[in-house]
């Protein structure tokens, strides 16, 4: 008898807890699916990146990387920029109907983005430059060479590209996440997930 009141207690208090438990803030309707009779909830996770934690041979290879995650910190919002800039350019650009105005449109713009970025542009390394046009090219799907090409015609991206060279760069570079640029792709995934 005793136990019967003690189990009948315990289901009570079990039920008095998950209903108090279910009010009517904390319910969440989620799918579900029937599987052999047995129905399961559905619920769709957010992603969850997991970084491993950069081990480094030596002194040297340590700095190159602190080296490297500044300098793609300083330039990733550039690209960035750039990317929304194109996209800005090429829907004004749609919007008109002829090629007098489409030049002037262009001539506008280039003078806005040289007084908007010249300055702050010119303070970039070497270095920097070249990983700012392989960010153009992960950001905008084109390299620079051919954005120029583009925009402002076959001369000038060859007048462009002949600069670029005299520095040691070349505006045809390519970004290639998987080989070549693995470690900045890194570097920019853990920046957007705010570890670095």
């Amino acid at each position: 008898m005793l136990n019967r009141i003690f189990y009948t207690l315990c289901l009570l208090l079990i039920f008095v807890s998950s209903v108090n438990a279910q009010s009517a803030d904390e319910q969440h309707i989620v799918r579900a699916k029937v599987i052999d009779g047995d129905t399961i909830p559905c619920v769709v996770l957010d992603e969850v990146r997991a970084f491993a934690r950069h081990k480094f041979k030596n002194r040297r290879a340590q700095i190159r990387y602190t080296r490297l995650v500044r300098n793609v910190k300083k330039v990733l919002p550039y690209a960035r920029m750039c990317a929304a800039e194109i996209s800005i350019i090429n829907e004004g650009l749609a919007e008109l109907s002829t090629e007098k105005e489409k030049k002037a449109y262009l001539k506008k713009k280039e003078k806005e983005l040289f007084e908007k970025f010249e300055q702050p542009l010119r303070h970039l390394t070497i270095t920097q430059g070249r990983i700012l046009i392989k960010l153009i090219d992960r950001e905008t799907g084109s390299t620079s060479f051919e954005l120029i090409r583009t925009l402002k015609g076959k001369f000038s991206a060859f007048v462009w590209q002949g600069v670029a060279r005299i520095f040691g760069s070349n505006l045809k570079s390519e970004y290639d996440s998987e080989i070549k640029d693995a470690e900045i792709e890194n570097i920019i995934l853990l920046i957007d997930e705010g570890l670095i």
